[in-house]
């Protein structure tokens, strides 16, 4: 059966987790999932994050599959146990954790890692008011607490939470905080569907709100939830590529998530839904999804990917044939363009990053011009998909971007760097965290610089192809040592970004030589056929 591809590709991640997860009893860091902390000791404070992993645990013990060596295994509960103990431990007093530096006390780890954790306590049945308190201290917490951004996928895991443990519990004692949030992520869903993710749409987090928002109703009947669903669904249904992938560098975080849970349980009333995955499982067959398995963000995906498994629908309607037509998210400023076998997808507001599609295959990923420039003894990156307030043109047949080119975030830790954070967190920054986080959200992603360079991207439809005509403009050529257009270039921090993705094979296209034989104030200029 095609569905156990979900549980087969998540399985393969859990001997990894195991590795990541302290499982000796005699330890003092007992449960304890990040591998950093516990065993390399390489860093002063494990991240909350980490103790997500009880979640893959605990599905993958009741996961009955021929294969699956995990299954009904009975050391698995006591492991899973200790790493929701190790959770409750490692936290802080009013029931925060710390995900990247000390006293962060981080929104998002924190609500992911206590979703696992109620969860796993109840897919196992297991009973300790240790853990039970701890799930009071921290729902309170994340009930009054407000982080810097808007992050509509962390209000979702929140309301989740409370939720859930809500019925758990039998109380009402939240009742007000997830009305709030819940008000708050229905107000942050824009009118084309999608829901605000810093600065804009990300059809992989999108995908998250939407995994939340399904079980929240399912748990609440709140007709204003399943309204909000069908629509996030329907936008959703337009970033499936016709490969099976999903998302990538076009979107406002650069993600390529793909979270299939919500889909089988929005599509038990709302049908289309179901595709969704159907087309997303073709993806999936063909090893097109995007590698996760790193030591941080390897638990996402996999106990999403084992709901998704779980509660399959077995009955689906056929994968229709999308038709020719054209989508323009005028506010999100992306746009979607099929016709005769081709699809665009492509980011005004990203200087006309683009993916294209043949005859449902990659054929071009673009990430816009990249310069290394030598600036004041320094090199520097400067790109053409960073600057957002670009001039922009749509026709039938024609697109036109022009803008300016910004300074890549190419921001790196030095041990200068850490002292000083370490100080500051460990005095007056531990009674700020939102001021410390608010000031690293605009160094590493938000904030952004212009570069003495201009371009012009033009598409234009020409006998059944996209042209792309590229210029770019730059009054000294002088100190640009290397020009090139990536595939999978991204220039701002975001933890689920820079994934590896099989479309990102594509070789990057060297300009160098051609800037090399240009005068002062000549423009490059390059042209292709796609």
């Amino acid at each position: 059966m095609i569905k156990n591809l979900f549980a087969k590709t998540a399985l393969a991640q859990i001997p990894n987790i195991l590795t990541l997860m302290d499982r000796n009893p005699h330890s003092p860091t007992y449960g304890c999932c990040d591998r950093t902390f516990w065993q390399y000791k390489l860093i002063d404070f494990p991240s909350g994050m980490s103790q997500e992993f009880v979640l893959p645990l605990a599905l993958a013990y009741n996961t009955n599959l021929p294969d699956n060596p995990f299954y009904q295994q009975q050391i698995i509960p006591q492991w899973v146990e200790a790493g929701i103990l190790y959770a409750a431990y490692s936290s802080h007093e009013n029931g925060s954790c710390d995900d990247y530096f000390p006293f962060e006390r981080a929104g998002g780890a924190a609500a992911f890692s206590l979703l696992a954790c109620i969860d796993s306590y109840t897919e196992l049945e297991l009973n300790n008011q240790t853990a039970i308190d701890f799930f009071i201290t921290r729902a309170n917490w994340l009930a009054n607490h407000h982080e810097t951004g808007r992050l509509t996928n962390h209000q979702a895991l929140i309301v989740l939470c409370l939720e859930l443990l809500s019925k758990q519990l039998q109380t009402t004692q939240w009742d007000r905080q997830k009305s709030l949030r819940l008000e708050r992520i229905l107000d942050w869903q824009n009118p084309e569907g999608w829901f605000q993710e810093y600065e804009g749409c990300d059809p992989g987090y999108h995908t998250l709100t939407i995994s939340c928002l399904a079980r929240i109703y399912e748990l609440t009947q709140d007709l204003r939830i399943k309204e909000a669903l069908i629509k996030a669904v329907d936008l959703a249904a337009e970033f499936i590529h016709p490969d099976g992938s999903y998302g990538g560098e076009y979107s406002s975080r650069n993600t390529y998530n793909f979270f299939p849970h919500g889909f089988e349980l929005v599509g038990k009333w709302y049908p289309p839904a179901l595709a969704i995955n159907d087309r997303f499982l073709i993806g999936l067959s063909n090893n097109l999804a995007p590698c996760y398995a790193d030591d941080r963000i390897i638990g996402h995906h996999t106990w999403n990917y084992l709901l998704a498994w779980r509660d399959f629908i077995p009955n689906r309607p056929e994968i229709s044939p999308r038709p020719d037509c054209r989508i323009w998210l005028q506010e999100a400023q992306l746009l979607i363009d099929r016709r005769d076998n081709i699809e665009l997808y492509l980011a005004l507001n990203k200087g006309g990053v683009f993916k294209l599609f043949r005859n449902q295959k990659l054929v071009a990923s673009d990430t816009q011009f990249s310069l290394v420039v030598r600036e004041k003894g320094k090199l520097k990156n400067a790109v053409a998909h960073l600057i957002d307030n670009y001039t922009v043109n749509v026709s039938a047949n024609e697109i036109s971007i022009r803008g300016e080119l910004g300074w890549a975030k190419q921001t790196q830790m030095t041990p200068i760097k850490l002292i000083i954070l370490r100080v500051v967190m460990l005095s007056f920054g531990r009674f700020f965290p939102n001021l410390i986080r608010k000031i690293l959200q605009k160094i590493l992603i938000t904030g952004k610089q212009k570069a003495p360079f201009q371009f012009h991207r033009l598409l234009r439809w020409e006998n059944n192809q996209w042209i792309v005509k590229d210029e770019l403009v730059s009054q000294n050529w002088q100190n640009v040592k290397s020009v090139k257009i990536g595939g999978d270039q991204t220039s701002i921090y975001v933890v689920m970004s820079r994934t590896f993705q099989l479309g990102q094979l594509q070789p990057w296209l060297d300009l160098t030589s051609k800037v090399k034989q240009l005068a002062p104030r000549q423009s490059l200029q390059l042209q292709r056929k796609l």
